[in-house]
């Protein structure tokens, strides 16, 4: 079974993208789907009905979507094998441009809509840096010079990139990433599985309940505003 794992903020056109994946793998690797978010989505049950395919979604409620969306996987793994799928797709909340959750064996892709504004990659820079594939979308919405500068500044994060831009709910452009999910290789080893990158430092205080504002009330990861040197970062 392979692995796509599609991530990106907000509006991005995630679920259209993955749409138009479920059209062309829905025939030959019966694709299931898992919908990650934080109290109520509705994509798994809209896609369940428009191509018959099996999905499940979870909330991650008080922890972090891409956390939760670890904590899970291998159960998702095991219920989609379980179900002779082929392919299974994972949409990740898009909430945290941090907490990157692409993992080895897994084609990972990070979604990004082109009217976000030019320097929007360099603000979702991990979010990009580990994925396989960049997928620009909504780009009838903006001019070609304005496509050029977004596409240079996702260079400016990883040079070697793929990047496919596409109109996602009509599906143009996307031959080049359907292909290479096509020839990406299936899971070996699910036991071997792991995070690409390092997620944020621990758990701060304000994770686990504490209300009070200021530095002074909590500890762990803690730095005074003066001393924060633009980058917060704990000893």
């Amino acid at each position: 079974m392979k692995l796509v794992i599609v991530a990106g903020p907000p509006s991005a056109g995630k679920t259209a993208v993955i749409r138009q994946i479920i059209k062309k793998f829905v025939k030959s690797d019966k694709p299931a789907y898992l919908k990650i978010d934080v109290v109520k989505a509705f994509e798994d049950e809209e896609l369940a009905e428009e191509f018959k395919i099996p999905t499940r979604k979870v909330y991650s409620g008080d922890l972090c979507p891409d956390h939760m969306g670890i904590m899970v996987l291998r159960d998702a793994i095991a219920w989609a094998e379980g179900i002779g799928a082929g392919i299974l797709i994972v949409e990740s909340a898009g909430l945290c441009l941090r907490c990157t959750p692409y993992t080895t064996q897994a084609f990972g892709i990070a979604v990004l809509p082109a009217v976000s504004g030019s320097n929007s990659p360099l603000k979702m820079a991990p979010l990009i840096a580990l994925a396989d594939a960049a997928v620009v979308t909504k780009t009838d919405l903006v001019s070609q010079a304005e496509k050029e500068v977004f596409r240079e500044c996702i260079r400016s994060v990883v040079p070697k990139i793929d990047i496919i831009e596409t109109n996602a709910v009509q599906g143009t452009g996307l031959r080049y990433l359907l292909k290479a999910i096509s020839k990406y290789p299936t899971i070996t080893d699910a036991e071997a599985i792991a995070l690409r990158g390092t997620p944020p430092l621990g758990v701060c205080t304000i994770c686990i309940g504490k209300k009070e504002i200021g530095w002074q009330h909590h500890f762990g990861v803690i730095r005074p505003l003066e001393e924060a040197d633009n980058l917060y970062r704990g000893d």
